[in-house]
């Protein structure tokens, strides 16, 4: 047989077969329900109602009210700065390429601080001249910026000794070497904010920081004999009267000398809101408790920061040892520096 025929013979073979395995597979298989009588099944079946329970809520979501945030009072509400001393410390300082907090933070103090005359004469400018030096954000250096505060004050001190210099610090991580770096430098005024009360320390600040590991600092650098410790507490975040009362009894254990009471104010919408507006006559209240419980100096209201007005003639006498007697304030224009 040729080779052709060979190829026929054995493709006619194969086709039976397949033919024959087909006949079998069919014989064996369920046969098929027709179209309408699988619809009829379907629609006589249970439902998707049948699998759950009458207790689970319809409600994708939870229906619940908007929660809006409290409106501005009149009385917070500022003017634009403005004037021929706003603009020249402006100028000065886009000259020298510096960074103030008072511009990234959007201080709604900054036309008085700016803005203000430190004296009737001269004279009176130089002895309520003051400057506060604080590092903006995380620095990322091994010793959180100690030296770079430590070598600055010294520096001001040596062109300017009748300067009085305070440092607004962070907590360092909790390294207390590096808290006495700073308090060593010859500074007058050791700042650190414990913000807030201890139970909303984990939802105002930084996850790293904590209530404790704030007053170790502010402890620590009276311990290295700086004379003025100074803290600034937040109000309108949510906090109760006897948090605020329990904070004050906390910093006085480790005799802070300075507190400052301030309203809390959203500088953008990716911040926490604020809670509520505090009334003028609560703040009035909160400096009497204050100075009832023996602070050296406690300065309350809306725009009292930590970051603004940072000393005044009484601090000074102190500072310089002589004995404390009331005199009136004299605020300087005290410009908040930290290298680009």
């Amino acid at each position: 047989m040729s080779r052709s025929g060979a190829a026929v013979n054995s493709l006619l073979r194969s086709s039976r077969v397949s033919r024959s395995a087909t006949f079998h597979v069919r014989c064996l298989a369920t046969p098929s329900t027709s179209k309408p009588a699988f619809s009829q099944a379907l629609a006589d079946g249970p439902s998707l109602d049948d699998f759950i329970a009458d207790s689970v809520q319809t409600a994708l979501f939870w229906e619940h009210e908007h929660v809006r945030s409290p409106r501005l009072p009149s009385y917070l509400k500022t003017s634009i700065p403005k004037g021929a001393s706003f603009s020249k410390i402006k100028k000065d300082l886009r000259g020298l390429n510096l960074h103030t907090v008072c511009e990234e933070a959007r201080c709604p103090n900054i036309g008085d601080c700016w803005g203000g005359k430190p004296g009737e004469t001269e004279e009176e400018g130089r002895n309520a001249a003051t400057a506060t030096i604080m590092l903006m954000g995380d620095t990322y250096l091994a010793d959180g910026g100690a030296h770079h505060f430590a070598e600055t004050i010294m520096k001001i001190k040596q062109k300017a000794p009748q300067i009085l210099v305070e440092a607004l610090t962070g907590d360092f991580g909790g390294s207390l070497p590096h808290v006495s770096i700073v308090a060593k430098s010859g500074l007058d005024v050791y700042a650190h904010n414990v913000e807030t009360v201890e139970a909303l320390t984990p939802f105002v600040r930084d996850r790293r920081a904590t209530f404790r590991q704030s007053l170790s600092v502010l402890e620590h650098a009276k311990k290295e004999g700086v004379r003025i410790t100074k803290t600034s507490i937040m109000l309108g975040v949510g906090e109760a009267e006897d948090q605020v009362m329990d904070t004050l009894r906390e910093l006085r254990k480790v005799d802070v000398d300075v507190v400052t009471f301030g309203q809390y104010m959203r500088p953008t919408k990716r911040h926490m809101k604020v809670d509520r507006y505090v009334e003028p006559a609560e703040f009035d209240r909160w400096k009497q408790v204050a100075e009832d419980m023996g602070f050296l100096y406690v300065a309350s209201g809306h725009w009292f920061a930590a970051v603004i007005r940072p000393a005044s003639s009484t601090l000074k006498t102190y500072s310089e040892g002589r004995e404390l007697r009331a005199e009136p304030e004299i605020w300087s224009r005290t410009r908040y520096l930290s290298p680009m």
